[in-house]
């Protein structure tokens, strides 16, 4: 017996893989191409570079682009995920045949081309890794009837003399198109090829630049415009019902700058993973929302975890370990570094050098501190009040002891040295805060500070709908004098609690000097700026 299938299948927030259109909520992947510029450079004949962050949509856009080009008729297009040749590393026979192999596939499967198949292993059977690819697309080209446009996803992705090899049996096909090689290859990764780091089997070094240069341009595929997010959200009403409060949609931008996974992540966390949600006439709200960011953070789904691997680089660390503490201006770094962990989606660098978007700034140091945060044992009693407020003072007047005692040990324990004391208070409050409350924070390059602003609701009935206590403590490293650092430190603080309408307000200044004993560093001040009572503190 069969089942009858009048009603059109559910789509979804997809999180995993390419979208599929009819099965996911998505937006038009060629739209996001810039479609015409794309169109010229392949008519032009030009070989190119698009690079994105992992899981911004890089391999939906270029399926689009192949059913685009293959439908219109002038063209044979190709996509194939090259990514598997990574595994043999360095061994360029093992890593072509895989190339070839995977591009075999691809034929049979998206063009139902068996043809490519056979001309692998007669090409294979003779002649040398190193001209094999190339003599494999002569042939392929010179019987296709139409000029070819390949598209390889993952390039980067392959490691040392596998890689050189492909980007110079591209470089020596190049002049033969598009009689005999393809008209136009577009290499696609994270990063752009100039920034390909290639050690070769004798451990020399070369980039991605000088074994592909006939690259004409570098496309970088963007996030979502703040109106496309909205209109994915959007698809998911008009196919349900459901609907979110409007207010959803402010914090998704802040939390998200429009990255695809995200976005998508929240969206499925919103109407799938919270089960009461599924219930389609049950309206999603801001705590709905708020609840979800949270499970997602602690989640340490995929997307989250690869992310927060990147830190142990050296070229990330260069970055985000200033941009932690806030200390160093942007101009003090190499550029080619921040272009990196930009390429890697970690950071924006206009109109200031920042981390990405709020789920990066809340992750990032989560991540870096969890050991701490584990090992911390805090019950909540001692610093909530009948009232059920935060008492702050108490708060950090525990934390001072904390660091004194502890500060040393823990640092040892961290990759991010630099930034320990900040991330060691962040790490402090959000073992105290978690389930209560939550921590938001701002890091800028040059700021010479790092902002956290606590929000805690105070009838828990109600959670952040209802009465909200809301906390300003700035973090400062000591540089000059401490009247010095001090005047500029209350200047700031003022700010931010006036930005954010805090109800209270505290700076807290770091003394790293080795000479200068516990007893001189530990301290507390009432003080004042522009008619605001701010509380100082020493560690």
């Amino acid at each position: 017996m069969g089942f009858c299938r009048d009603f059109p299948p559910m789509r979804y927030f997809n999180t995993a893989g390419p979208s599929v259109p009819g099965q996911h909520y998505m937006i038009d992947p060629l739209q996001r191409l810039d479609l015409p510029d794309v169109e010229a450079l392949i008519d032009q004949q030009r070989y190119f570079v698009l690079h994105a962050p992992r899981q911004t949509g890089k391999t939906s856009c270029l399926l689009a682009l192949m059913q685009h080009l293959n439908a219109q008729g002038r063209y044979i297009a190709l996509y194939a995920n090259i990514e598997a040749a990574q595994a043999v590393r360095g061994d360029v026979g093992q890593g072509v045949e895989t190339i070839l192999e995977y591009i075999s596939q691809a034929a049979q499967v998206y063009l139902e081309d068996e043809r490519l198949h056979a001309w692998q292993r007669e090409v294979l059977a003779t002649s040398p890794a190193s001209g094999a690819l190339s003599t494999y697309l002569q042939r392929w080209a010179r019987f296709a009837g139409k000029p070819i446009v390949l598209m390889l996803d993952e390039v980067d992705a392959l490691v040392g003399d596998t890689l050189i090899s492909l980007l110079r049996q591209l470089r020596a096909g190049y002049a033969q198109r598009p009689a005999a090689f393809p008209q136009s290859v577009i290499l696609c990764g994270v990063r752009d090829v100039r920034d390909y780091r290639i050690h070769t089997g004798n451990q020399e070094i070369i980039t991605g630049g000088s074994a592909f240069n006939i690259k004409a341009e570098s496309l970088r595929l963007g996030n979502f415009s703040r109106a496309e997010a909205v209109e994915l959200f959007r698809q998911h009403t008009a196919d349900t019902g459901q609907t979110f409060a409007p207010e959803i949609f402010d914090e998704l931008w802040q939390d998200t700058q429009g990255q695809p996974w995200l976005v998508n992540a929240m969206g499925y966390e919103l109407t799938w993973k919270d089960k009461s949600a599924r219930d389609r006439g049950v309206p999603i709200t801001l705590e709905h929302y708020n609840a979800a960011r949270e499970r997602l953070i602690y989640s340490r789904a995929t997307h989250l975890d690869q992310l927060t691997d990147k830190l142990k680089e050296d070229r990330v660390h260069r970055v985000m370990a200033p941009l932690l503490r806030g200390e160093e201006d942007s101009r003090e770094f190499r550029d080619d570094d921040l272009q990196y962990v930009e390429d890697l989606g970690l950071i924006r660098r206009k109109p200031e050098v920042v981390i990405a978007n709020r789920i990066y700034r809340e992750t990032i140091p989560r991540e870096l501190t969890s050991p701490i945060q584990d090992g911390l044992h805090q019950p909540t009693a001692w610093y909530v009040t009948l009232e059920h407020r935060l008492d702050v003072v108490k708060l950090l007047t525990a934390f001072q002891q904390f660091f004194r005692e502890h500060v040393d040990a823990w640092l040892e324990r961290f990759d991010y040295k630099e930034a320990g004391p900040q991330l060691l208070l962040q790490a402090f409050l959000q073992r105290v805060v978690n389930g209560g409350g939550r921590v938001n924070r701002e890091y800028g390059l040059g700021r010479r500070r790092t902002d956290l602003f606590l929000e805690w609701p105070l009838d828990e009935t109600q959670g952040y709908h209802g009465p909200v206590q809301r906390v300003v403590i700035e973090l400062k490293l000591l540089h000059k004098s401490l009247e010095q650092t001090l005047a500029q430190g209350l200047e700031q603080t003022a700010d931010y609690a006036d930005r954010c309408g805090a109800d209270e307000a505290h700076l807290l200044i770091f003394d790293r000097r080795p000479e200068v004993s516990w007893e001189e560093k530990i301290w507390r001040r009432e003080a004042s700026h522009g008619g605001r009572n701010i509380v100082a503190w020493g560690a």
